[in-house]
């Protein structure tokens, strides 16, 4: 399969509406249900502050050549296991899934990610009931770690796959 030509674009204001089109209900099954206006207004402002504090990067995802905003992808400094990583997520629309869009703006992010030299190791925590997020990382050569239990967001705990790729030092 071709891989889809992608850029990340920093997350900016312009990108709320984005974040309502993720926000859908068949968007967010696989993470604990859809947000209220006011915790969607708290995540924007927190994804336009991460890049400035230094701790993490969140991007819209353009597929080119039509720059048509597809979704987002971020990664962010983390603590797992007594370690110090990054955490990373994406979304990408459902009109787009299907067509490696999610594979493409993972290979960008970790790419940058990789250039800051910061952590030893990235991780994703996709649920276990989700396939396609699952098979990104299998096939971008993340090691399975181990099934565990994610609390995303606050108060819902759900069952994940801690996958981990090494990072460039």
């Amino acid at each position: 399969m071709k891989i889809p030509h992608v850029k990340l674009v920093p997350w900016s204001e312009s990108n709320l509406d984005l974040l309502r089109k993720i926000n859908a209900p068949e968007m967010m099954e696989h993470l604990g249900g859809s947000e209220t206006e006011a915790q969607l207004l708290i995540r924007h402002q927190r994804y336009l502050e991460i890049g400035g504090k230094g701790s993490g990067r969140m991007y819209s995802i353009i597929l080119l050549p039509d720059n048509e905003t597809v979704g987002s992808i971020g990664y962010w400094d983390s603590k797992w296991e007594e370690e110090s990583i990054y955490e990373m997520g994406w979304s990408v629309l459902p009109t787009y899934q299907g067509r490696g869009i999610a594979t493409a703006a993972v290979l960008e992010a970790i790419a940058n990610a990789n250039m800051e030299k910061k952590h030893k190791y990235i991780h994703a925590f996709p649920s276990i009931h989700n396939p396609a997020s699952n098979a990104v990382c299998q096939k971008l050569g993340f090691q399975l770690i181990s099934d565990c239990e994610f609390e995303y967001p606050p108060g819902n705990f759900m069952q994940c796959n801690d996958w981990r790729l090494g990072l460039d030092l």
